[in-house]
Parts: structure tokens; sequence; C-alpha cells
């Protein structure tokens, strides 16, 4: 006797708890480095040597420092994030449905705390702490990421023969918080892993019958 829907699908709670545990995470490291920390090199603090550094910096753009064009390119990026994150919710729940593996589950829930912890400083931190840029046509909307982890792994001139970078300086990796990382990991994770995510997805995919039960394909013994 299959097992029916009920038995079979996952609950999508424990994927959302990790999800929430990244957006507490990243909140809190964000907190403790604006209340802390002083901006720019000053307040730097060695984390492992040169190798590893908290910097606080305020980033007004998308993870790593990319920016959309200005007045309203932040609101725009602001809008997008929130449909991504009301799509990865909806994404979760029927993935979770349908029995898809739970790593692959998993990754999306680091992905989408990730895109909520950098939601929050966009939505609300023009006002928490007034961090808006100047210009900005309201704080709602407008606020700047806060980024704290400095990686400089290069720090110096690009050889000239190298296309379209050669010449220009570089200070180190771009400065990230927990909210990128998590969206990194994830996304690595999956990149990583597709082969054996997709292959067991496949093999769990489920039928759906008239009376609308979810059976699997192969026979019970």
């Amino acid at each position: 006797m299959h097992p029916s829907l009920a038995n079979r699908q996952y609950s999508p709670t424990k994927f959302f708890l990790l999800a929430g545990l990244v957006i507490v995470l990243d909140q809190l490291s964000k907190w403790a480095v604006h209340t802390y920390m002083p901006m720019g090199t000053d307040g730097e603090i060695p984390l492992l040597g040169h190798w590893a550094k908290l910097h606080y910096t305020l980033n007004p753009g998308m993870a790593f420092g990319a920016q959309l064009p200005a007045p309203y390119g932040k609101l725009v990026l602001t809008g997008f994030r929130l449909l991504a994150v009301s799509g990865l919710v909806y994404y979760i729940i029927r993935l979770c449905r349908q029995r898809i593996p739970a790593g692959y589950i998993a990754c999306l829930a680091l992905i989408l705390g990730g895109a909520v912890g950098n939601l929050i400083d966009s939505v609300f931190y023009g006002i928490i702490y007034g961090n808006a840029p100047l210009g900005s046509p309201m704080r709602w909307f407008y606020g700047q990421v806060i980024d704290m982890i400095f990686v400089p792994l290069y720090q110096g001139y690009f050889p000239e023969s190298w296309p379209l970078i050669g010449g220009q300086y570089s200070s180190g990796f771009p400065i990230f918080n927990v909210a990128d990382a998590s969206i990194s990991v994830g996304v690595f994770l999956i990149l990583l892993n597709q082969s054996r995510f997709f292959r067991q997805s496949q093999s769990a995919a489920p039928v759906v019958d008239e009376g609308e039960q979810l059976v699997s394909p192969a026979r019970n013994i």
C-alpha cells in the first residue's frame, strides 16, 4: 500500500527555521558592527591575520558592492528582492510537497535567508540607522546594506596586459556580510551537488492519480 500525500511530503517548517537562523545571525552581526565598530580602516579588527578582517562599510547596492543607476535603481533592486523572496517561499513549499531531496531545499533556504537579510537592510535601515544615501527620494526602501567581512586576497595593480581590469587597483575581495555568504554557499552547494540532487529528484518524482494522491512510480515491496 502506497503512503498518502500527508505521509510523504516534507514539512517546510525546518527549512524556514534554517532561513530564520541565517536572518538572525546576519542581523545580529550587522547590529554589533554598527553599534561597536567605527567605519573604515580605523575600526578594522583582524580575524585571521592579514587574510581576513572585520571592516565596517556601507553598500548602497547589490551583493559584493554592485549597484544600479541612481536615484531609482535602489528602489527597483528592493522591489526585485521582494519578488525573489516571495518566489523562493512559494518554491520551497512546493518542493516540500513534491518531496524533492532535502539537501536541495536546504540550499534554497540558505539563499532565502540571505535574500531576506539584505532585504531588511534595504527596507528598514534608512529609518533604523539613518543610512540612506544623501539625495535619496525617501528613507524607506533606500537603506544601505551593512558589510563587514573583508578578505584582501590581492591588493595592488593588475597587469596592464589583462583585459578589462588591466592597470586598475584592487583593494582585495569585495567586502560582504553573513547574508551574502549564505547566498553564495547555497548557490555553490547546488552547483556542486546538482547531479545528485536532480537524479534523486527524478527517482523520487511522484505520480498524481485521479484521486489526487501522490504515489511512487515503483511498487513498494
